[in-house]
């Protein structure tokens, strides 16, 4: 990739934040360089006025997180295509101006770099544990290879996509980033998360989704079905279950994340895909063994 490296960028909404939307399209319409491809997708609700050059498609119903970006990824294929798919939440904010330009820096230095995770900070710059994909939350300012991303704010090579396949729209919600972080790990590519790209968010915490602690517990069964070797499928789920024990969930929160575990045991979702052992080793040596 070059300095022509095309950039689509794919944004998902509830119709619930247009002054919010308004902004973060205004914050991608200011980057550096080449203009964006730019869609905003209607989860099953009509869409406010958007820029113009801004496409917008109001999809019939609300097809989940991954369902929509798949369906964002779709519609810029049939438009001319993107060398790099960015997903930005549509209550985000790009701050600087030289992102877009970082993004197709980062892909055209690093020939087997598969996504670009950013860092999300609220409005003081300060960024969540839980918005560190490192183990602990260590250093939201320390850029380097991790071995999954941010679903708020990524950049991501269409090649790999055409590569490893969509989103897992089964999912709907949560840990849809992780299955596909898997699944291009295992085809060899490498994932960064830059300290340098910034998603301005406002500090949230990811229970107040209604599905939250279902999805959670049903979709970490799900992952693992799909993706490990059937004698870490129980090491992974052990621990999880022992974490979210430990976090001491409210009654409602912890009911509903053992009936999506259950959930996730009786009901399949294939396609089953192990990942090779090297794949294991080499999450393990970035510091994130997929049993934690």
């Amino acid at each position: 990739m070059t300095a022509t490296t095309t950039v689509g960028v794919v944004v998902l909404t509830m119709g619930d934040r247009p002054g919010e939307l308004r902004a973060l399209l205004e914050s991608v319409a200011a980057q550096e360089g080449d203009p964006a491809m730019v869609v905003v997708l209607g989860q099953g609700v009509e869409l406010p006025a958007l820029p113009q050059g801004v496409a917008g498609v109001e999809l019939p119903e609300n097809l989940g997180i991954p369902g929509g970006r798949n369906a964002g990824v779709d519609w810029l294929r049939e438009h001319g295509g993107a060398d790099v798919v960015l997903v930005l939440d549509d209550d985000g904010l790009l701050p600087r101006t030289d992102t877009l330009r970082l993004v197709r820096e980062a892909f055209a230095e690093k020939p087997r770099l598969g996504v670009v995770g950013f860092r999300i900070a609220d409005e003081e710059g300060v960024s969540q544990r839980r918005h560190v994909p490192r183990l602990g939350g260590a250093d939201p300012l320390l850029s380097g290879p991790v071995t999954t991303f941010l679903g708020g704010a990524h950049a991501i090579r269409m090649s790999v996509i055409d590569q490893v396949g969509a989103f897992p729209a089964q999912f709907f919600y949560a840990h849809e980033e992780t299955d596909f972080a898997w699944r291009a790990l295992d085809a060899g590519w490498e994932i960064d998360y830059r300290a340098d790209l910034v998603l301005r968010h406002p500090r949230t915490e990811a229970s107040r989704h209604a599905v939250y602690y279902r999805n959670t517990g049903r979709n970490r069964v799900w992952l693992a079905k799909r993706h490990l070797p059937a004698v870490l499928v129980p090491v992974y789920l052990a621990t999880w279950a022992a974490y979210t024990l430990a976090q001491r969930p409210p009654l409602h929160g912890l009911k509903a994340w053992w009936a999506g575990f259950f959930e996730g045991v009786r009901v399949p979702c294939p396609p089953r895909r192990p990942m090779r052992w090297r794949t294991v080793w080499r999450m393990t040596r970035l510091g994130r063994p997929p049993v934690i």
